[in-house]
C-alpha cells in the first residue's frame, strides 16, 4: 500500500527472545517489519506488551499507519459516555504502539509523533470534558444550559499549556492544562451554582483520563499551572484568572503562555481569553530583565531538582539538567519575551519554530539557531526512547549500563556511542545557553577602572546615586553595581570625564525606574557608549531618555542606523501597527511611543553626523506627518461610533508653516488647519447624530486631543490651529466653501503669504486634491505689487517689534534671520505666483518677482541655511536657545561639527556677519514698498 510505514532504520534487540504471543504477532510480517518489531519488543518490555495486547491490530498499524491513526482519532470521536473510560485506554494503547513504531523505523519526523500524541490529547480531553458537561446538563446542574450547549461545553475552556500547547507532546508525557469557564454565559445570581458544577465536571474529565483501570491510563493530567493553585479551584472564572495575571502574573507564567492554546472545549472563548492576555505576556519594550528572570529560575530548578554540577551521562536528566531540554526551551522563550511585544513573527509556540523566527529576525545568528535545532530533536529522541522502555514519565538516562544499553538498542546504536554522542551535545548546549544567562566578563573587561580611575571621579557624586528612584530597588541597585564599573571605565575615556559624569548623573536623576533600562543595558553594553555620546553632548536628548528610556529598544532592532525608509513606508508601517489594536487609548499609546523611538533615531542620526540640519529637517517633517495621516483614520471611526459616519467627503488636514513647507526642527509643534466638505449633508448618521459644524468642530478637537494629550507615553505633538481663517476668533475646522471664499475675498495678505507653504497632509483624498488645485490656482493669480510689498513690510516691522532675538544663538526671531529670510521666500513665492513651498525656491520666485538678483538670493539662501543648521542643532541640544557657555565640550563640538566650522568662536563671527548681511538684503526689498518699486 502507498500508506505503508516506510522504515528507514531498526532498532537493536537488547533481548531478541519472544514470548509466544509477540512472536505470533510478527508470523506474517515482511522480514524488515519483524525486524523492527523485534527490536521494539526485544528493547522495551512496555512496547512488548502493546504488541502483544495489539497483535491483531499491528498489521493495520505497518500497513497504513496515517489510516490507522485517522481511524484512532474517529474511534475517539464516536464514543458514547458509558464506552469512555474503556474506548479511551484502547485508542491510547494504539496510539502509544503507532506512534513508537512510526519513530523508531524513522518513518515519521519528530513533530509528527509529538502532533499525533498532542492532537490525540485534545480530543480525549475535549471528549472527557464534554461527557461531564452533558451529564451534568441533563441532570439540572448547570443553570440555564441546555443540550444545545454541550458542543461548547457550556463555556468551560481547557487551554493546553506547555508541551502540549505547543503540538510537542513527549512519549509518555502528563499533559498541563489549565481549566476556565466563560462566566459570562451565566446569570449573575448563577455563578456559584456554575462554578461549583464547572469544579465537579472538571475534576471528573481529569479523572476519566488519568485514573488506573485494568485497561490502563489515557493522560496523567496536572492543573497546577493555574493561578495560585495552593488556594484556588480546579476551575476558575476566566474574569478572575485575567484579574490574577494583570495584578501578580509573574515572568515565568508569561513564559508559559507563550505556548498556551485554546485546546478544548470552549475553543472561542479560550482563543477571546488569550487575546485578552496578549498585553501580559507581550511586553511593548524590549524586555531583558526576562533574563535575569529566567536564570534565577534555571538555578531554582538546578537546586530543587539537584541537576546541577558536572554531566555524568548516567542518571542525568534530558529535560532539566545541564544542557538538557530545558536549556533550550529557555533560551527560546526568553529571547521571544524580549523582542515578542514588538515582533509579532516572534509569537510562535514550537520551540523549533520559536529558534527560526529569532534568526530570521537577527536575534540570534543562525548557526546558533541551527545548532540547537538540532540538538533539541537529538534530545527529544533519547527522552522518547527513555521513556518507551517502561511507560514512565522520566526524562533521566538509566543510571546502569544495562539500562543505557536498551535505549541505546532502541536507538539502533552501541552504548558507547549514545554516551559519547550525549556528552558532545550536552556540552554544545550548555556553551551555547548559559553565555546567555549569566554572561562572562565581555570584551570590555579588560578595560575596567582601577580603583585609582573610579576614585578620579566626584565621589559626592557617585554617593548620592542610591537615593535616585531608578536604584531604590533592591534588584534595579544589584543590576547597576554589576554595571557601574564598564559605565565609569567608558566616562573614563570621554574627553571630559567630570562633565560626562554630571550628564549622566542628571540622566540618572531623571529616570523613574531602572530595571528594565539596566537590564538593557547590561545585555547591550555597546549601548552605554552611545548614552554616554547623548548625556554628554545634548542635554535635551538626554533629557528626554530619563523620561522614555524604553525608546533605547529601537536601537536592538538592527534597522536603527539603516537608511531613511521615507513617508510611504514610515505611514503604512504605522498604520498598520495600529490596525491591529482594537482599543482606542491603546491606539494612541502605540503611536507616540512609536513616534518617540523615530523621533529618538532623527535625533542620534543628527548628533552622530549621519545626517546634516537639513535632512534632520525633513525627516522629522515626515515623522509628523505619518503620525498625523496614520491617527487621523483611528479617530475618525472611534468619533463615528458615537456620531456616525463623516458627513459629505470628510475632512481633510492642512499642514502650514514649517509642516507644509517639510522642514521641522526636534521641537516644533504643528500649525494645521482642518477642512471639511459636507455636501448637501446638515446631519451625520449614528447613535447620536449632529449637525454637520458641530461634527467637525469637536472632531477636529479629538484630533488635536489624540496629538497632543499627554497620555501614559507622553503626547505626540503640541498642535497650533491659529492660522485657521479668523484665527483663534474662527471656528475650529473650516468647511471647504467657507474656506475657498475666505481666502479669495476675506484673507489678509499674511494669509495669502502662509497659504504658500500649505501642503495638505492627511484625510479625504479626494478633499485633498481639490485643496491642492485650488492653492496653485489662487497662488498664480496676479497680485497687488505694492499692497503686498507694503503689507509685509508692516508685518516685518510688527515681527521685529513682537519678538526679539534672545541672543545671539536665536538664529529664529530677529532682522536677518530665519523668519525675516522666511517672509521675503513667502513674498516671492506669492508674487511671482510659484507652488513650490520651501525657502530656496521662494526665493528663486523673489528673483522671478525683482525683488533679488540672482546673487542677493543666493546669499540668503546660504545664509538660510547656516541659521537651519544652528537652530536644528540648538533644539536638538537644549530644547531652546542654547548658551554656549553651558552647552559643554561635547555640545560645542556638535554645534561646529553640525555647521562645519572648527571654533565655536568662529561659527559667533559667521553668525554676526549673516544677521547683518541678511538683514541689510531684506531691508532693500521691503524698502522697495515706500518708494513704489
Amino acid at each position: 500500500m502507498s500508506d505503508e510505514l516506510s522504515i528507514q532504520r531498526v532498532p537493536r534487540a537488547y533481548d531478541p527472545s519472544l514470548g509466544d504471543e509477540a512472536a505470533a504477532a510478527i508470523a506474517d510480517l515482511t522480514s524488515q517489519q519483524s525486524e523492527l518489531i523485534r527490536g521494539a519488543a526485544g528493547s522495551s518490555p512496555y512496547l512488548k506488551g502493546l504488541i502483544e495486547a495489539e497483535r491483531d491490530w499491528l498489521p493495520q498499524a505497518l500497513h497504513g499507519p496515517d489510516g490507522a491513526l485517522a481511524e484512532i482519532l474517529d474511534m475517539v470521536r464516536g464514543l458514547e459516555r458509558d464506552a469512555l473510560r474503556p474506548g479511551l485506554r484502547q485508542a491510547k494503547r494504539r496510539l502509544a504502539l503507532l506512534t513508537a513504531l512510526a519513530d523508531l523505523a524513522g518513518a515519521w519526523p519528530l513533530e509528527k509523533v509529538t502532533g499525533a500524541l498532542t492532537d490525540f490529547a485534545a480530543l480525549a480531553a475535549d471528549r472527557a470534558a464534554k461527557s461531564e458537561i452533558g451529564a451534568l446538563i441533563r441532570r439540572g446542574k448547570l443553570p440555564s444550559m441546555t443540550e444545545d450547549d454541550v458542543e461548547t461545553a457550556a463555556g468551560m475552556v481547557i487551554l493546553a499549556m506547555g508541551k502540549m500547547g505547543a503540538g510537542e507532546l513527549n512519549y509518555s508525557s502528563d499533559i498541563d492544562l489549565i481549566v476556565l469557564f466563560d462566566e459570562t454565559r451565566f446569570d449573575p445570581d448563577e455563578f456559584y451554582d456554575a462554578r461549583h458544577a464547572m469544579v465537579r465536571a472538571t475534576r471528573n474529565f481529569c479523572s476519566v483520563l488519568s485514573d488506573r483501570t485494568q485497561d490502563g491510563y489515557v493522560f496523567r493530567t496536572d492543573l497546577r499551572l493555574r493561578p495560585d493553585p495552593a488556594v484556588t479551584p480546579v476551575c476558575m472564572a476566566m474574569e478572575a484568572a485575567e484579574r490574577y495575571y494583570e495584578s501578580l502574573g509573574r515572568t515565568w507564567e508569561r513564559a508559559a503562555y507563550i505556548k498556551a492554546r485554546a485546546c478544548a472545549g470552549d475553543i472561542a472563548a479560550g482563543e477571546r481569553f488569550l487575546e485578552a492576555l496578549r498585553p501580559f505576556v507581550w511586553r511593548r519594550h524590549l524586555d531583558f530583565a526576562a533574563i535575569q528572570d529566567a536564570h534565577d529560575m534555571r538555578l531554582r530548578i538546578r537546586e530543587n531538582k539537584g541537576t546541577g554540577g558536572a554531566v555524568s551521562i548516567p542518571g542525568h536528566d534530558m529535560k532539566l539538567g545541564q544542557g538538557g531540554i530545558r536549556e533550550i526551551e529557555f533560551f527560546t522563550q526568553t529571547r521571544q519575551l524580549i523582542a515578542g511585544g514588538r515582533d509579532t513573527d516572534l509569537r510562535v509556540r514550537g520551540t523549533v519554530d520559536g529558534l527560526a523566527a529569532l534568526a530570521g529576525k537577527g536575534w540570534i545568528p543562525q548557526d546558533v539557531a541551527d545548532k540547537l535545532t538540532r540538538h533539541y530533536r537529538a534530545h527529544r529522541d533519547v527522552e522518547h526512547r527513555i521513556q518507551m522502555v517502561h511507560d514512565a514519565q522520566t526524562h533521566a538516562v538509566p543510571n546502569t549500563e544495562d539500562g543505557i544499553e536498551r535505549v541505546a538498542c532502541l536507538m539502533g546504536i552501541d552504548r558507547e556511542t549514545l554516551v559519547a554522542d550525549l556528552t558532545r551535545r550536552l556540552a554544545e548546549v550548555h556553551e551555547l545557553t548559559e553565555g546567555f544567562f549569566s554572561p562572562g566578563p565581555g570584551p570590555g573587561a579588560g578595560a575596567k577602572p582601577s580603583p585609582v580611575e573610579a576614585s578620579a571621579f566626584d565621589q559626592g557624586i557617585m554617593a548620592r546615586w542610591t537615593t535616585y528612584p531608578a536604584l531604590r530597588s533592591q534588584r534595579g541597585a544589584r543590576i547597576f553595581e554589576r554595571l557601574k564599573p564598564e559605565l565609569l571605565s567608558r566616562l573614563a575615556k570621554t574627553a571630559q570625564p567630570d562633565e560626562s559624569l554630571r550628564a549622566l548623573d542628571g540622566f540618572l536623576g531623571g529616570l523613574p525606574a531602572g530595571v528594565q533600562l539596566f537590564s538593557l543595558f547590561e545585555a547591550n553594553p555597546q549601548l552605554i557608549d552611545l548614552l554616554v555620546d547623548i548625556v554628554g553632548t545634548s542635554h535635551a536628548l538626554a533629557a528626554h531618555l530619563s523620561r522614555n528610556a524604553s525608546v533605547f529598544d529601537a536601537v536592538i532592532g538592527g534597522s536603527f542606523f539603516s537608511p531613511w525608509p521615507g513617508l510611504d513606508s514610515l505611514q503604512s508601517e504605522l498604520a498598520q501597527d495600529l490596525s491591529t489594536e482594537p482599543d482606542y487609548e491603546t491606539q494612541l499609546d502605540y503611536a507616540r511611543r512609536w513616534c518617540k523611538e523615530w523621533h529618538f533615531r532623527i535625533g542620534v542620526h543628527h548628533l552622530r553626523g549621519l545626517i546634516d540640519g537639513a535632512q534632520a529637517g525633513r525627516q522629522y517633517a515626515e515623522l509628523a506627518e505619518a503620525v498625523i495621516a496614520a491617527v487621523l483614520p483611528c479617530v475618525a471611526t472611534q468619533f463615528a461610533a458615537k456620531h456616525g459616519p463623516a458627513p459629505g467627503r470628510g475632512a481633510a488636514v492642512l499642514g502650514m508653516g514649517s509642516l507644509g513647507a517639510g522642514r521641522i526642527n526636534s521641537q516644533s509643534d504643528l500649525d494645521m488647519i482642518v477642512i471639511y466638505d459636507p455636501q448637501d449633508q446638515d446631519m451625520s448618521e449614528g447613535p447620536r447624530p449632529l449637525a454637520t459644524r458641530t461634527y467637525y468642530a469637536r472632531f477636529t478637537q479629538a484630533l488635536i486631543t489624540a496629538l497632543s494629550a499627554p497620555m501614559s507615553q507622553g503626547r505626540l505633538y503640541e498642535v497650533d490651529m491659529r492660522l485657521r481663517p479668523s484665527g483663534n476668533q474662527g471656528p475650529v475646522a473650516t468647511s471647504w466653501a467657507s474656506f475657498t471664499n475666505y481666502q479669495q475675498n476675506e484673507a489678509w495678505v499674511w494669509e495669502h503669504l502662509a497659504l504658500t507653504r500649505a501642503h495638505v497632509v492627511a484625510g479625504s483624498t479626494a478633499l485633498a486634491s481639490d485643496i491642492e488645485a485650488f492653492r496653485a490656482r489662487f497662488l498664480a493669480c496676479p497680485r497687488d505689487r505694492g499692497k503686498v510689498l507694503q503689507e509685509v513690510a508692516e508685518m516685518r516691522a510688527r515681527l521685529a517689534a513682537a519678538k526679539a532675538p534672545a541672543g545671539l544663538w536665536d538664529a529664529k526671531n530677529g532682522p536677518g534671520r530665519m523668519m525675516d529670510i522666511e517672509l521675503v521666500a513667502e513674498t516671492g513665492a506669492l508674487l511671482s505666483g510659484a507652488a513650490e513651498r520651501d525657502v530656496s525656491s521662494g526665493l528663486d520666485g523673489a528673483v522671478a518677482a525683482g525683488l533679488l538678483d540672482a546673487a542677493q538670493a543666493q546669499t540668503l539662501k546660504s545664509c538660510y541655511d547656516l541659521f537651519w543648521s544652528v537652530q536644528c542643532a540648538a533644539r536638538l541640544l537644549s530644547g531652546k536657545v542654547i548658551d554656549a557657555e553651558k552647552i559643554g565640550q561635547g555640545g560645542a563640538e556638535f554645534l561646529c561639527r553640525a555647521t562645519g566650522y572648527d571654533r565655536v568662536e568662529a561659527l559667533q563671527a559667521a553668525l554676526q556677519d549673516s544677521y547683518a548681511i541678511a538683514a541689510d538684503l531684506i531691508g532693500a526689498v521691503t524698502g522697495k514698498a515706500e518708494n513704489g518699486t
